[in-house]
């Protein structure tokens, strides 16, 4: 099967032709041709599988074939919203190249930067609008974006738009939109509360489901390190320096913890770079872009600030933490491994780490080989130590806890009696 035979137009196969695109994906197979009919479609299929060229060549395409009727200013035509900036950067990025030769025009909207930039162009009229939920719904609320014109709506990553709180911000959204429009519907998973508001957004869609020909833990060569907390970095480094040869991507637990693997990476003289909440988004993107061109060879992320990350040929992913969500982990090695070619999950393990390692293992129902052999084996006599001192310091703040009420009430009373001392003694002076 051909992207000719799907029925896509001369422009459109050109810009695909540029890119060495010969065949399309099974997503895109099955997809383009209903959407080329107009049609509502609910779509579960991974992060990877190629649903972003799925709907927007179709959206091109009908879009390209009314433009030569539309007059004045153009109108917000298609809206496709994403949970996340960097998918939307993303999002955008392929609309741009699908339509490289034709003159639909594309703008991606997102928050954490100066709207600026942003509004000025949708002031000069655009036929795409890619954008996260809270500043699309800010523009609209300043005047900037209406969306009664439009009339192809996608909702992408629907399961991680629930997972992020944004329940409310598309229940808003949908009020607002013309009743009478195509609508799409992507999500990698499809729990109840996906079907639902699936329900709400697709009238008598048609349905396409691509499941992955092995499982995430099935086609991801999976390993564990069992190291005390206090060496992770340095195993960290080791690898870094005598097994891994390409870009890495590690998952920290917490920003602060980012930051922290950052400053240790770079004393050896490691080049890396962080992306999470704190940071602005224009350090995100060029801290993405670097590792991407390969200048940087390591990038740490949390598990929000990774989401929607599309990086292509990614061969190995490190827990430095081990998250205390199973699904989590599938969801971080999934980084790797993708359009058929291997990948390695690597993760660290530390004794309070052994009870999500559990927890994962059964959820993916394999037991993850344990790497024995390696400069920093685990020390259970160390492990008793760091468990001690904890404990120790636990008991000295519930210790703290208890005798700070009374302390403080006592101090009060005290504070209250001098404080009365001193006006009668201002009063008298007066």
């Amino acid at each position: 099967m051909t992207f000719e035979a799907l029925g896509v137009i001369k422009p459109i196969l050109k810009s695909l032709d540029d890119l060495g695109y010969e065949n399309p994906t099974p997503i895109q197979e099955q997809s383009i041709p209903i959407l080329l009919k107009h049609r509502d479609l609910l779509g579960c299929a991974q992060t990877g599988t190629g649903k972003t060229a799925a709907f927007s060549i179709p959206i091109i395409q009908h879009l390209v074939k009314k433009a030569q009727h539309h007059e004045g200013k153009r109108k917000v035509k298609a809206l496709i919203v994403t949970p996340t900036r960097e998918l939307a950067i993303q999002i955008g990025e392929s609309f741009t190249t699908y339509g490289k030769y034709t003159s639909i025009r594309n703008t991606v909207i997102f928050g954490g930067v100066k709207q600026g930039k942003q509004t000025q162009s949708l002031q000069k009229g655009v036929d795409v609008l890619i954008a996260t939920p809270g500043r699309l719904l800010d523009l609209m609320g300043q005047g900037f974006i209406t969306l009664k014109h439009i009339e192809y709506f996608v909702l992408d990553e629907a399961d991680q738009m629930l997972d992020m709180g944004f329940i409310h911000d598309i229940k808003k959204l949908l009020v607002r939109l013309p009743e009478k429009r195509q609508s799409l519907f992507f999500s990698a998973t499809m729990p109840k509360s996906i079907v639902d508001l699936s329900n709400k957004i697709l009238g008598n869609p048609q349905k396409v489901t691509i499941q992955p020909e092995q499982t995430t833990a099935e086609k991801v060569k999976q390993v564990v390190y069992i190291v005390n907390k206090k060496k992770k970095i340095d195993l960290l480094i080791h690898l870094l320096q005598h097994e891994i040869d390409s870009e890495v991507l590690v998952f920290s637990r917490t920003k602060h913890g980012a930051n922290k693997i950052v400053k240790l990476l770079d004393r050896a003289d490691i080049k890396s770079a962080a992306i999470h909440g704190n940071k602005s988004q224009s350090a995100r993107q060029k801290a993405l872009a670097s590792f991407k061109s390969g200048e940087t060879k390591v990038l740490i992320a949390t598990d929000i600030a990774a989401r929607g990350i599309d990086i292509s040929l990614l061969s190995y992913v490190i827990n430095f933490d081990l998250p205390n969500v199973p699904e989590t982990y599938v969801h971080r090695i999934g980084r790797t491994g993708r359009a058929g070619e291997s990948g390695l999950a690597i993760s660290f393990c530390d004794g309070e780490g052994k009870e999500y390692l559990r927890g994962i293992e059964k959820l993916i129902q394999t037991k993850i080989k344990v790497i024995e052999d390696h400069p920093f084996p685990f020390d259970t006599e160390v492990e008793k130590l760091v468990k001690t001192d904890k404990q120790k310091q636990q008991e000295r703040f519930k210790n703290r806890g208890k005798r700070r009420p009374s302390n403080r009430k006592n101090s009060n009373k005290q504070s209250r009696k001098k404080g009365n001392n001193t006006q009668g003694n201002r009063r008298s002076a007066r």
